[in-house]
């Protein structure tokens, strides 16, 4: 098929390509063609020579006729039924092959030359994959993904990512089908079971962590006893099955680029008379972690506790004096303003409401809150209805946020100059992540419901009406009516299913509004954080809904508020408003860490992997720095490898990688001995240290 293909050549117009015809083959060409069949083998796209295939050819000739020549002698021509038979599919072929360089070239980007054939396909998406192609048409990993094979060596280059490891690799191939070394299928065969050879960036051995330079060998270098390309089977692969995941020497992470690594604190560290909890303990916690060099430590600074009773009335004493025992232990401080409630979320042991005086407020005005289409309100953050709106005793929502950053700038003034504070995240919904509260747990979502809209508020429906008026269209001032509940499935909505509302003229303007009101929030309280902590840098922690990620509508992320359809960058947009105020973007995403969670990806069609690809190259692509943390609990190598793997990932050209990782969280359990001892074996591997086997 390949053989068949490199023949055609493809024009740029499609038009043009519709209407090529193909050269008439006459006498001469049966001539030329008599010649190439009576040739020992064929080319293929493997470079390789199918001696096989004569066998083939010879029933095939028995077809042709003999006929005269003027010399006397005589040759063999095909008849004309075959030969416009032969014409025809041509033409079909070459019509198909326009078709699809078009749509490349269109609407995937490609860079094809205008007489591009299906090699130069292939050789494209090589290289989109970080893959070497030279002009010849030689194609082996870059030197980031694996060894590149010197000479005509015959040792299989063994690629994996932290996601999955290959268990059988073909060798290098040769697209242009001439300059491949292998010169026949049988010293193919033969070179692919000599060896397996493992570079040295390959991933996890657990079972030794010690760098070794001797490449291991799979399989026993013997003879091949058939060649498959002639029906034959090998017997040695399949008789002597290796786990290879369990083989793999890790990668080494010496000389990497730093990556500092900050520890999250108890989230019930200070308590609601913001007093400071056992500060015994806390002292010789932090003493341990700064033993194994662990940069800092990440601390909130809850609103329901500063200002719990009255506004504008701080209470900072618990916190004081917290960060004055982080300095004496010369470590480094992180903190977020947690503008949200804590309680009801997955791995929330402590309960801190908003302030009482928000809560008074609320009793008697609602819709302060956000709300779903049923009238529930989340009193879990304040809606971004009344960002605007002096509701909250005669202030705007981000008035109240501004005042709280500002007292908290000029309180711990001291520890900004002498740069103990090294970072501020500033939360914008909830959880501290700018996101709608689309799936919360106390309304009874479960995993992997696709969540509900949460624009029910009267603030948010009197902008979406002024925003419907605008487009010409006041009865679009509505929310989905068919957009199911917080646990349906996408298929079963007339809204997210596929070909649903959510891609029509009115689901477009809805996505449209709701994402915008997300992103406009995001805007003006991160204009008033840049005047309060100029010269600090600031964060916006997003979160990753990877479920459904797989479907066309991506019904998770637009019930969050990210418009990432299908057909539709939803970060683009985000990410360049961070890029606005110089913001730093804390990702997290579920997927991270899930390696030993009992989490089915594939019945909510969820790509994590896919989503956290997007999300990172999107920032990185304009030059936003990102961080990270752990969605879920780690303790184990295997989880602190993939972890390690995505600060560092080895397939970037660029060498990229995240600005701060923050492990999630300080507990009990993580200070067990075994338990502790990964985490410092992490911690080196992401400063770029040599690691020695801790626990040998």
């Amino acid at each position: 098929m390949a053989a068949e293909m490199q023949r055609f050549v493809t024009s740029e117009d499609d038009d043009e390509e519709m209407g090529m015809d193909v050269k008439e083959e006459d006498d001469e060409d049966d001539d030329d063609g008599e010649k190439n069949i009576e040739s020992p083998a064929m080319l293929g796209v493997d470079g390789g020579l199918a001696a096989s295939s004569s066998n083939n050819r010879f029933v095939h000739h028995q077809q042709y006729q003999e006929q005269p020549t003027p010399q006397g002698g005589s040759r063999r021509c095909r008849p004309q039924e075959e030969k416009e038979r032969t014409k025809l599919r041509e033409r079909q072929r070459r019509a198909i092959t326009a078709k699809i360089l078009a749509g490349l070239r269109r609407h995937g980007n490609y860079n094809l030359r205008v007489r591009a054939d299906i090699n130069d396909v292939i050789a494209a998406l090589a290289r989109e994959a970080g893959w070497v192609v030279l002009p010849d048409g030689t194609t082996f990993p870059s030197r980031s993904q694996g060894a590149r094979p010197v000479g005509g060596t015959c040792s299989t280059v063994v690629t994996s990512s932290s996601s999955h490891i290959p268990t059988q690799q073909t060798p290098p191939i040769s697209l242009r089908g001439i300059s491949s070394p292998y010169q026949n299928t049988v010293e193919y065969n033969a070179c692919q079971m000599k060896s397996v050879f493992v570079p040295t960036s390959s991933p996890y051995d657990e079972s030794s962590s010690i760098r070794t330079n001797s490449s291991p060998l799979l399989g026993d270098g013997g003879d091949v006893h058939n060649d498959p390309l002639l029906g034959g089977s090998i017997d040695s692969l399949d008789n002597k099955q290796v786990d290879i995941s369990t083989k793999l020497q890790e990668r080494d992470f010496a000389g990497t680029p730093y990556v500092p690594v900050y520890v999250m604190l108890p989230l019930g560290i200070i308590n609601m008379k913001c007093e400071l909890v056992d500060s015994d303990g806390i002292i010789k916690q932090l003493r341990v972690l700064k033993s194994i060099n662990v940069d800092g430590v990440m601390v909130d600074c809850w609103w329901g506790i500063v200002e719990a009773h009255v506004p504008q009335e701080y209470n900072w004493n618990g916190y004081k004096r917290l960060f004055q025992i982080v300095r004496e232990i010369k470590l480094k401080l992180q903190v977020v303003m947690s503008f949200h409630e804590c309680g009801g979320n997955i791995g929330d042991d402590v309960c801190i409401p908003l302030p009482n005086w928000v809560a008074e407020i609320g009793r008697s005005n609602p819709d302060i809150y956000f709300t779903d289409r049923a009238g529930r309100r989340n009193p879990e953050c304040l809606s971004w209805g009344i960002d605007k709106e002096r509701v909250l005793r005669g202030r705007t929502a981000v008035e109240v946020y501004f005042d709280y950053m500002r007292s908290f700038r000029a309180e711990f003034d001291e520890f900004f100059e002498d740069g103990m504070i090294s970072m501020i995240e500033v939360g914008l919904g909830p959880c501290g992540e700018l996101r709608y509260p689309s799936y919360p747990v106390k309304h009874g979502w479960r995993y992997p419901g696709v969540g509900e809209f949460q624009c029910y508020d009267q603030y948010m429906l009197n902008s979406l009406r002024k925003a419907a008026e605008n487009r010409g269209h006041s009865f679009w001032a509505r929310g989905p009516d068919n957009a199911g509940s917080y646990n349906s499935c996408p298929h079963e909505t007339g809204f997210f299913c596929d070909g649903g509302d959510y891609d029509g003229y009115y689901g477009r303007f809805f996505l449209n509004w709701y994402s915008q009101v997300l992103i406009e929030h995001g805007d003006r309280v991160l204009s008033l954080a840049n005047l309060v902590f100029e010269g600090t840098c600031i964060a916006v922690k997003l979160s990753g809904a990877p479920w459904w990620y797989k479907t066309a509508s991506h019904a998770t992320e637009l019930t969050s508020g990210f418009y990432n359809s299908c057909n539709r960058d939803g970060y683009a947009a985000i990410v360049a408003m961070l890029k606005k105020h110089g913001v730093i973007l804390n990702f997290t995403c579920a997927g991270m860490s899930m390696l030993n969670q009992n989490v089915d990806f594939s019945e909510a069609l969820a790509d994590p992997e896919g989503l956290t690809w997007q999300v990172l190259n999107t920032a990185w692509d304009v030059c936003v720095p990102v961080a990270s943390e752990n969605a879920l609990p780690c303790h184990d190598r295997e989880g602190y490898n993939y972890l390690s793997e995505k600060a560092k990932p080895t397939n970037d050209p660029d060498g990229r990688h995240l600005f701060s990782f923050t492990y999630l969280r300080l507990r009990p359990l993580l200070m067990e001995r075994h338990n502790f001892l990964e985490f410092e074996r992490f911690v080196k591997r992401m400063h770029g240290e040599a690691v020695l086997d801790i626990l040998a």
